[in-house]
């Protein structure tokens, strides 16, 4: 089983109309408050059928490289508020058809930014319209919200940031991979993305160079673990996108170990899935499971007997050895 959590979607063009309030003049009625962190569900269509019919392609083509569970990505800029924040995964899930083995998951990202210091509304009077979402990831342009991301946002809470994914890019990172906040995140469960779209593709060869040497750099401080790949790619049709052994071929190439470069696809993201889960749990805990033990066999077959216990010296009538005075 191969994942594949990041599959970006742009905001629709419908969507300007709708954070737009209308003017009134005059007073009007209070109305009922609505629930803190619930948004209405838009009077209109957010996207049209071409647009759903290019992430169908989408999918198609990678579940039939392998993958099995996508991730729908929407992301947002600074911080999260319920005010006007209108979830167009919704609704594009709710019109992509059913397909036999295949989970599309919606996921929200953070992007943060120096006002993002303040706070990015994780918070728990948003936490209903959080619920929405399956899986919470930050993107970091700074170190003091690289801290921010590994250290406070990363502990286990109904609020939990489930991936810290890293502009690879840019000439030089915003921030240091210092060993204390890597290892405080991973232990903690968050996992740091690659986007791997960069390196076979769309991106210029300045681009893909310094994409190199910053995976070269995560591998060396997190020796290959807590890091998963995604395609990330935003091109129609998708050209940027690989079959996971490719990607394995890849993370090899940077240094990682062959069973941490499968892992970075299959385990640590299933893992990670999991742990997402559980933050719409109590506490983040599963149930414990019971185990049920068959019943007796009545169809006129002898059942299974335990194994004959051995017998002691007495019960065999041999002579029992005594002590020697």
């Amino acid at each position: 089983m191969f994942f594949d959590l990041n599959i970006p979607v742009p905001p629709p063009a419908t969507l300007k109309h709708l954070s737009q309030p209308l003017k009134k003049k005059g007073k009007t009625k209070p109305g009922i408050p609505e629930p803190p962190g619930t948004t209405q569900a838009p009077a209109i269509e957010l996207f049209s059928q071409a647009q759903v019919d290019i992430f169908e392609r989408k999918i198609d083509v990678l579940s039939h490289l392998g993958y099995t569970v996508f991730a729908l990505n929407q992301t947002i800029q600074t911080c999260f508020s319920p005010n006007g924040h209108v979830n167009y995964l919704e609704e594009l899930s709710k019109r992509l058809k059913v397909r036999d083995g295949i989970v599309i998951l919606k996921r929200l990202t953070i992007l943060l930014d120096d006002a993002s210091e303040k706070g990015i509304g994780l918070t728990k009077n948003h936490q209903a319209a959080l619920m929405a979402y399956d899986i919470l990831s930050l993107q970091p342009t700074s170190q003091a919200t690289f801290s921010l991301a590994c250290l406070k946002h990363s502990a286990a809470s109904p609020l939990t940031a489930h991936i810290i994914t890293l502009p690879l890019t840019g000439p030089r990172l915003p921030f240091f991979f210092k060993h204390t906040l890597i290892r405080t995140a991973i232990k903690n469960g968050a996992a740091f993305e690659v986007t791997y779209s960069p390196a076979v593709g769309g991106a210029g060869d300045v681009e893909r160079r310094n994409w190199w040497a910053a995976c070269r750099e995560l591998t060396r401080v997190t020796k290959g673990k807590g890091v998963i790949f995604s395609s990330g790619t935003t091109t129609t049709p998708m050209t940027d996108v690989r079959a996971p052994q490719d990607i394995i071929n890849i993370a090899t190439m940077l240094g990682f170990a062959a069973d941490e470069a499968k892992k970075a696809l299959s385990n640590s993201v299933q893992s990670l899935v999991i742990r997402a889960y559980t933050r719409k749990t109590h506490q983040s805990v599963l149930s414990e499971p019971t185990i049920v033990y068959p019943d007796e066999p009545d169809n006129g077959h002898t059942p299974l007997k335990r194994p004959r216990e051995a017998k002691t010296d007495e019960e065999e009538g041999r002579p029992t050895k005594r002590p020697k005075p």
